[in-house]
């Protein structure tokens, strides 16, 4: 799928707040009238319509424009604030990432609230507001239940027209971001992106990273931001949009109180130079601390508004758009040059690029360049086939009905089209446009753009390796209930009749994964689940990937500890055909060698890869030490030795032993009929008889209790230092699940004691939270914190007392009452997604908790009490024989936790009897 096609880009924000994906589109000047007359005869549509959106748009006095979409379909609500000011409106401060630093001090206090009452405001709603910076926007959004959306819009314009910028707050506040920084400088594929657009744009300010370079940002005091924040931050320059299940007429008397006093400033919104044309090819080529190369190339191409940007759209999603894309099929699959590749058309409002990336080894980067290029020439040529038009086509539909399944995509949507077109409804033109492109549109478009005069080519590389190259009325989901059968063979399905939308979910769920494997063949269960899709017996893995692109099917396999599944999406009019798909994996997989192959190579560059990441590096040797001679013990993606050893025939006998009736649960929910479903799956499987009585998979050994502390540490060459913190935990049955789900989010939420202490009054750390990872059999319990080397010790003793704390105390009741609102504001916010859904529901069935447990969440966090949460967390953490672990590039070892208090020596809470 176009991963930016319509013009939504998913483009790394380059300051990682909350690690953001941009929704982007172009100028407003983009006219479908000046499109259609140029692309020639329409070719006929899809068979599904998209529906218009009934926006009600209002503008007050003092110019600041209210955006409300009523949508009914599930109580969840998304309250945003669209700002005109960006990296390129920063004017004199170009370059320090002014924009980015007022959206991480916005929140940080107003006149009438402090930093956490804003937190715990929203928090005691159930909601979560986040924000990101971009080139031309700031947008803060928050998401939660509908019940809570005056508190939203209450904390949205509180911030809006009254923050302060606490001066201790901007000082706390610029070591984050110093830290954030350091983050980027970690990920090679960010780096990559910073390196493209600073060689492809010579004068415009796009070649600036959004958060800044760090030796201007340096220079940046809190009334430079207090000044941008009032010359920008005025009702004339911001959109408040609410999507979800609210009343317009309401939304709009309560912005009218909040904003009656909020008077019109001077608008004053700096030049931006333009670009001039490029004359020639440009190269950068550079060495860094990294395991594999990233190849990007960029051809320069108009903005939105151009009339081209459809063809150019589509010519991306042909080229490098999915698994049968043109440049997937020859550089991955044919001859084995790239780990992964994939293309997009970047058109912002300014003239923008038309990218390839791609991951690869880096003795083949200049093969790859010259196979990148052949491909591009067979574009230029003409050599596109009315399928893969179409394929473009429908794999455009299919990812705006994805984008509208929730609330928060609903209004990025919205925000999106207005922000950049002032029309709310423009996807619904976009996709018209596309449609009517033809095969001719797509050869000129290659001729004129895809040339070396307008091309930029970096790469970023191991060290001492650039020497070494080698040449309608919807219903609710719970309306309809879901329904469980049993084929004839003995598989159980599961099926949920949902007409919001035309898409039909399945989901296919085993038991496998780590628990199935053993040291000798560890990785198998990944590998198999990615050979999966490689093939059939009736098709090739090219075949197969085109057949599934053609009718935009959303095809994906994962694993993990305790189990592997296959999804499957597809729209309403592809039903069928979506099943012949699912029928013709499971049954006829082909597993060929060659495709076994060159998957297992990926997935030893996956595992290389893990060793760049301190957080992956830091979880992984927590478990070795947390479960030793165990399953759980081990890599979900294996090791080099054992992946190595694995032949095709021992994938195929792991097959045949996982996919058996009685270990595997179908799941389809969408738009269909129960009755349809049954019929049809009952008829497909026929040939896929019961195992004949295969014992089922022995349990997990049991892993010893641990008898002394663990320390773990690990030197990786970044720039930050992560520690993390194993404690030995739950199954999937145990009674005890829910008060450590409340434990994990009282840990990691804005207003947790880690956060509050560490973070916001000790600056000690840019993240910090818990997870609690239960399994079929007994999982564990971390806690985790991103820090400086240089802090690592102090870091260590602050969480370990904070810890402590939590294993004597337990939590407040306005902790437990805040965590409580946010876990099930979280859970009403995710089960607006129907294959999200029909995933869970597969999962808890084949676990042997009933596919119907999703219905009791709320009754089962709401039971949990104070008591029972200080039992819980005394029972796990109130031990001095855990697992510590430390990755910094520092030799030295952090000090060691001294002078807090044993457990032992505190009174035990009261005891607790579960029902």
């Amino acid at each position: 799928m176009t991963r930016f096609f319509w013009a939504i880009l998913g483009f790394l924000v380059m300051g990682l707040c909350g690690l953001w994906a941009l929704l982007y589109f172009g100028k407003s000047g983009w006219s479908l009238e000046r499109a259609l007359p140029r692309f020639g005869e329409t070719p006929s549509a899809p068979s599904v319509v998209l529906p218009s959106l009934p926006v009600q748009k209002t503008v007050l006095e003092n110019g600041l424009t209210i955006l409300v979409l009523e949508d009914h379909s599930a109580p969840v609500v998304a309250a945003q604030m669209w700002v005109n000011a960006g990296s390129v409106t920063e004017g004199k401060w170009m370059g320090a990432g002014l924009s980015h630093i007022l959206e991480h001090m916005l929140f940080k206090g107003t006149r009438t609230r402090s930093n956490s009452q804003i937190a715990l405001a929203i928090q005691d709603q159930g909601g979560y507001v986040n924000a990101y910076t971009s080139f031309d926007r700031t947008v803060y959004h928050i998401t939660g239940p509908a019940t809570g959306w005056r508190t939203y819009t209450d904390v949205l314009f509180d911030a809006m027209i009254n923050s302060t910028l606490p001066p201790e707050e901007y000082v706390k506040e610029q070591e984050v971001i110093r830290r954030e920084f350091a983050m980027g400088y970690d990920n090679p594929d960010r780096m990559a992106w910073l390196l493209l657009f600073e060689q492809a744009y010579a004068v415009h300010p796009y070649r600036f990273p959004v958060i800044g370079h760090l030796q201007i940002y340096n220079k940046l005091t809190r009334d430079d931001v207090m000044e941008y924040y009032k010359k920008m931050y005025i009702p004339q320059n911001i959109t408040f949009l609410v999507a979800g299940d609210v009343k317009s007429d309401e939304v709009v008397a309560r912005v009218r109180e909040l904003a009656r006093d909020w008077q019109r400033g001077p608008q004053e919104l700096p030049p931006i130079p333009p670009e001039p044309p490029q004359l020639g090819r440009r190269e950068m080529h550079q060495e860094s601390n990294v395991n594999l190369s990233r190849l990007y190339l960029g051809y320069k191409i108009p903005a939105l508004e151009d009339p081209d940007s459809p063809a150019l759209d589509v010519l991306a999603s042909i080229a490098g758009g999915g698994r049968s894309s043109k440049l997937n099929q020859v550089l991955r699959e044919e001859k084995g040059l790239v780990k992964s590749i994939s293309a997009f058309a970047y058109t912002p409002n300014e003239p923008g690029l038309f990218i390839i990336q791609s991951v690869l080894e880096p003795g083949k980067r200049t093969e790859a360049l010259r196979a990148i290029e052949e491909v591009l020439g067979g574009l230029k040529s003409g050599r596109i086939s009315d399928g893969e038009l179409a394929k473009a086509r429908r794999e455009l539909l299919a990812g705006v009905i994805k984008g509208r399944k929730t609330a928060e995509g609903l209004a990025g949507e919205v925000g999106n089209n207005y922000f950049t077109t002032r029309n709310t409804d423009f996807t619904s033109l976009y996709v018209k446009a596309v449609n009517a492109v033809t095969r001719r549109d797509l050869e000129r478009v290659a001729r004129k753009y895809l040339v070396d005069d307008r091309l930029t080519v970096v790469s970023l590389n191991p060290p001492g390796s650039r020497q070494k190259d080698a040449p309608t009325t919807q219903k609710a989901p719970e309306d309809r209930p879901i329904r469980k059968v049993t084929l004839s063979n003995g598989i159980r399905v599961l099926i949920k009749e949902d007409p919001r939308l035309p898409v039909v979910n399945l989901r296919v769920v085993a038991r496998a994964g780590l628990l199935a494997e053993t040291p000798g063949n560890n990785g198998i269960s990944s590998l198999m689940m990615k050979t999966l899709l490689k093939g059939t017996k009736k098709r090739s893995a090219a075949q197969l990937a085109r057949d599934a692109d053609a009718i935009g099917a959303g095809l994906g396999t994962e694993s993990g500890a305790n189990s592997c599944g296959l999804s499957l999406e597809v729209l309403q009019s592809d039903e069928a055909a979506g099943f012949g798909l699912l029928e013709e994996i499971l049954l006829h997989p082909a597993f060929a060698p060659d495709e076994i192959a060159r998957e297992k190579e990926v997935q030893l560059a996956e595992i290389r890869s893990e060793k760049e990441q301190p957080m992956a590096v830091a979880r992984l040797d927590l478990v070795k030490s947390l479960f030793p001679n165990h399953p759980y013990g081990m890599n979900v993606k294996g090791t080099e030795e054992s992946l190595r050893r694995l032949t095709p025939e021992a994938v195929r006998e792991f097959y045949r032993s996982v996919f058996v009736p009685e270990n595997m649960v179908i799941s389809v929910f969408g738009d269909v009929k129960t009755a349809e479903v049954q019929a049809r799956l009952e008829k497909a499987f026929a040939g896929f008889p019961p195992s004949g009585g295969r014992p089922a998979k022995p349990a997990a050994p049991v892993t010893p209790p641990l008898t002394a502390p663990v320390l773990v540490q690990s030197r990786v060459e970044k720039a930050q230092a992560v520690l993390m913190f194993g404690f030995p935990g739950v199954d999937l049955h145990s009674p005890d699940r829910q008060a450590l789900d409340i434990i994990e989010e009282a840990s990691s939420d804005l207003g947790s004691r880690f956060f509050v202490r560490i973070r916001e009054k000790m600056g000690l750390a840019y993240f910090v939270g818990a997870r609690d990872v239960p399994g079929v059999v007994p999982g564990y319990f971390l806690f985790y914190v991103g820090t400086s080397p240089e802090k690592a010790g102090a870091v260590r003793w602050e969480m370990f007392a904070e810890i402590k704390n939590v294993a004597v105390r337990g939590l407040t009741e306005e902790e437990i009452a805040r965590a409580k609102a946010k876990l099930l504001g979280q859970d009403k916010v995710q089960s607006q997604d129907i294959g999200a859904l029909a995933y869970r529901c597969a999962l808890d069935e084949l676990y042997g908790l009933g596919y119907d447990r999703y219905k009791g969440y709320d009754q089962r966090i709401q039971s949990v009490t104070s008591p029972e949460i200080q039992n819980v967390a005394r029972k796990y953490f109130g031990t001095e024989n855990f697992v510590t672990v430390i990755v910094s590039p520092l030799a030295e070892s952090a000090p060691a936790p001294a002078a807090v208090p044993a457990v032992s020596t505190v009174p035990p809470p009261p005891q607790v009897t579960k029902p």
